[in-house]
């Protein structure tokens, strides 16, 4: 009985132990106050019931404390509890206020939770960052084609870094800027010569606005000669001419084919009738004997008439023969 009254409360002495230390994260309760955070272990129990690790609040917390930020617990409980990123937060806080850079814990906690890692965008910030845009071919009025790439070298813009365009449109507005600049230069040699001529009227156009953003220059990394537009629109033009005569030729030609056959039709057609006339002489012709409206000597006279009309066309036929 007595090991058995003296197991039971040893139990619960230890469920309670088991408990407790479960509850209270004493080992990051005394690296807090170590570091000069003030914390109560309340408030770690109280973070373990809302199931936010305190380690991810109270590791964080350490790190500004230490850098001189003035951070308070609740803030950086309810900005997880929103779906942030504490610890990034803070780093972010920490190198802007190293670099001198303007930036409330408010608008970093904004920018996190739009979905932007804040912490790059300080960074570049800092060291701007290098963006090459991709071959952007344009054709001059000359006709000839240039292939150019450019690096743009942006900085992150801050205060435009909710609801600023991302690179992609810094990238499409450099290409458009490139090809608009050479298709107003009236030579391709004009812009070889001056290739700068390009980054400072692209430059000038201000491309950054509505980015997140700043471009600080845009240097031409390559520009290469590619193939004669214009002469090849020439040709494909001469080539749909062309086409289009010989189409034209050819309805001229159905044409007149077509009317050809309609005048040996109309020919044959007369000939036949021609035949049929001729055939209805010598009827009209006896006829008028038998009427008393011919007589014999005009009969003769008319005979000797065709005889002649015959005799005259075969020697113009002759004639023509020894000519050629």
């Amino acid at each position: 009985m007595e090991i058995g009254g003296y197991l039971i409360p040893a139990v619960i002495i230890i469920v309670l132990v088991v408990v407790f230390f479960s509850l209270v994260p004493l080992g990051l309760w005394i690296s807090a106050l170590a570091a000069g955070v003030k914390v109560s272990i309340v408030t770690l129990i109280g973070m373990r019931l809302r199931r936010v690790p305190p380690a991810s609040i109270i590791l964080p917390l350490i790190k500004a404390t230490k850098a001189g930020l003035d951070l308070n617990v609740g803030s950086l409980e309810a900005h997880y509890l929103a779906g942030g990123n504490v610890d990034r937060v803070v780093i972010s806080l920490i190198a802007a206020e190293r670099a001198g850079i303007p930036l409330s814990f408010q608008k970093t906690c904004a920018i996190d939770l739009a979905g932007r890692n804040v912490l790059e965008a300080v960074q570049m910030s800092v060291l701007p960052k290098v963006i090459e845009t991709p071959i952007v071919a344009a054709v001059a009025k000359d006709g000839i084609e240039l292939k150019v790439k450019a690096r743009v070298t942006v900085r992150t813009n801050i205060d435009r870094l909710i609801g600023g365009a991302t690179e992609a449109t810094i990238i499409a507005r450099v290409g458009e800027g490139i090809v608009t600049t050479i298709g107003s230069s009236i030579s391709h040699k004009e812009v070889l010569e001056n290739p700068d001529t390009i980054s400072k009227t692209v430059l000038d156009k201000g491309l950054d606005a509505g980015t997140a953003f700043e471009i600080l220059s845009i240097d031409i990394a390559d520009i290469d000669v590619g193939e004669n537009i214009g002469a090849r629109l020439q040709t494909d033009q001469a080539e749909a001419d062309k086409r289009v005569a010989q189409a034209k030729a050819e309805e001229r030609r159905a044409l007149a084919i077509a009317r050809e056959q309609e005048m040996k039709a109309y020919t044959q057609e007369m000939r036949a009738k021609v035949v049929e006339a001729e055939a209805e002489i010598p009827k009209a012709l006896a006829h008028a004997l038998r009427e008393g409206k011919l007589g014999f000597l005009d009969y003769y006279s008319l005979q000797n008439l065709q005889a002649d009309t015959r005799m005259r066309e075969r020697l113009g036929k002759e004639e023509e023969k020894s000519d050629e």
